[in-house]
Formats: structure tokens, sequence, C-alpha cells
């Protein structure tokens, strides 16, 4: 990276989000100011400077005095070499919470061996925050007649579960899930959890389900589909190129000890993004801008789908408002 941790709390507010919501009165009353990070997709297994960017992340966060943290999946793979990197991690003094992540499982291990790793007791579960209930979910489900490839479902029991947990309570809500429920390569059932959360805003008779976060494309997007917003978080560390587009963009010594590397676009400096909630009904976004370390995707030749808008080295600004109506 170029620049210093300094440097990087000076301009962590280049790219700012921001999305209106109008929360019933009896709601809004029991709602207090939060602020939080978020990070995703770091692969400490990849970069060789994953635990730099991790503690960029966490003292930005604390200058800010951020309510918690979360990092969204694909961290590390559970392992003793990965011991320093979680412990830049767990010195985090404060509330964190953990995403899981796809790749968390690379090297034959399991969604429990990574959980434990980090003293998580499931992979889907829901938390309180300032008046606010968030739900995480795990998108690593595998269901019978699922394609080769990593799993990227939420199974019955999950989804049934959500269900509940969304009848059962009333305060607005943020889902947090590693694989976008809106991008047709990430949750394969994406439609159908869309479905649970559009129920529980039309039986609250408002938009209650704020905004679902994700990662894992390393996109910086965000659709709105029937009144919710889907907000793919960038990768705090590179775009994956692949293996036809493998190219060296740091010293010979780095690529030897870190052979992974070569089938990225990495990113300058560390990409997050840091979350306000307003109870007067604001949802503040701010991220970071960054450029390629080496040639860009584009550079590259690399011919985007039609999933992956938004590959770009940042946190982009955007402005949005979502009208919300709220029941008679």
């Amino acid at each position: 990276m170029k620049n210093t941790r300094r440097d990087l709390l000076k301009t962590a507010a280049a790219g700012v989000c921001v999305l209106s919501f109008r929360p019933p009165a009896w709601a809004a009353t029991s709602l207090k100011e939060l602020r939080f990070g978020m990070c995703a997709d770091v692969h400490k297994d990849v970069m060789h400077d994953a635990d730099e960017r991790l503690g960029a992340y966490l003292e930005c966060m604390a200058n800010k005095r951020a309510h918690f943290v979360v990092q969204m999946g694909d961290f590390c793979q559970p392992k003793e070499a990965n011991d320093s990197f979680r412990k830049v991690w767990q010195s985090w003094e404060g509330d964190q919470y953990n995403v899981v992540g796809n790749h968390d499982m690379d090297g034959g291990a399991s969604r429990e061996d990574f959980r434990n790793y980090l003293g998580m007791e499931t992979g889907y579960y829901t938390y309180l925050q300032q008046g606010y209930r968030f739900v995480v979910l795990d998108g690593n489900d595998r269901h019978e007649g699922a394609p080769g490839g990593y799993p990227r479902h939420i199974g019955e029991e999950q989804r049934a579960w959500l269900t509940e947990t969304l009848a059962s309570t009333t305060e607005p809500v943020i889902v947090l899930v590693h694989q976008s429920l809106q991008n047709a390569s990430g949750v394969d059932n994406g439609a159908e959890v869309r479905a649970i959360l559009e129920a529980a805003n039309e039986a609250a008779g408002w938009g209650r389900v704020l905004a679902c976060f994700s990662g894992h494309h390393h996109l910086d997007d965000l659709v709105e589909v029937n009144g919710i917003p889907y907000i793919q978080v960038n990768s705090m560390s590179y775009y994956w190129v692949g293996g036809s587009k493998k190219h060296e963009s740091y010293s010979r010594e780095i690529h030897a000890k870190h052979p992974w590397i070569e089938y990225t676009s990495p990113y300058e400096d560390p990409l997050w993004a840091y979350v306000t909630i307003d109870p007067k009904g604001e949802l503040r976004i701010e991220g970071i801008r960054s450029e390629w370390v080496g040639p860009s995707p584009g550079e590259l030749g690399h011919e985007k789908s039609e999933n992956e808008r938004g590959i770009t080295p940042s946190v982009s600004a955007r402005k949005i408002s979502l009208r919300m109506k709220e029941s008679e």
C-alpha cells in the first residue's frame, strides 16, 4: 500500500451513499444513532498484506467510535498460519460480528471449523444494536441437486428461521449475507429469500427491511428490488481476474511467497464501508476510493458479464432516496 494508515484515515470518507427511510413514529422513538464498520473479502490466504489492511480498517473504526465492526466473509482459512491475522481481528475492543464466506472453508475446512476458529456459535443469527435488528444469514447451504462448485444456497431450515425471526420481532432490519440475494451469481435461491423479506415489509406496513448488505462478488454495486436496497460491499483487497489474466503486480519476492495474487488485480488501499443510521430516517454509507496496483481488469482484457457491474477499486459515492409508504 502506498498510503500510510494516517493518510487512509484522512481520506476514508471519499465516497458517500445516502439512503432515506421513514420508520413509523412508534418505532422511531426506540431508535438511536448507530455507527458501524463493514469490510468484505479480505482474503488473508491470498494477500500478502492482509494483516495491515485489516489493522487499518479497525484503526479507522476506532477513531470514528463505531459501535461495532463486521466482516462479511472470505476472511481466512481456519488454520494456525492465520493466527496472527485472527489476533488483529480480535484486538477490537467492542462488539464484532462475523459472516461465513465460501472461501473460509478452503483447504478442506468445514463450516464448523471456521465458526469455531472465530468463536461463532452458529452461521446464521440475529442481534440488536441501538434499536435495530441485524439478521445474519449463511449462504453456504448445500441442497439436493445443486451443481458442482461452492454451495450458494439458503436452505429450508434457515428460511423457516428467518421467517419466524421477522414475524416475532418489530424492529427495523438490516440483513447481512456473504453472497448477494440479488445478483444472479449469488445465492441460487435469492428470489425465494427476497420474498420472505418483502413479506415482512408487507406485514409491517412500512419498509421495515432497510437494506441487505453482501460481499463475495468483489463489486461496488447497489440495486433496489421491490423497495429493498441490495448493497454489494467491495472486497477489501482485490478483483479476481483468473488464470488467463495472470500477471505480477508486486515484486517477484511477494509473488513467490503468495502465488494466488497473480490471479488478481489488487487495490492499492484497503476498502471498507462506514455506515451511520440516523433514527430520523437516513442511512449513510461512507467509502474509500483507491487505485489499481498494476494493470486494471480492463487493461488486462477482462470482459465483464452482466452480473459484474461495479468493477472498481473503490466503495463509491452514491445519493439515493427511497420512498417507503407506511400503512394507513
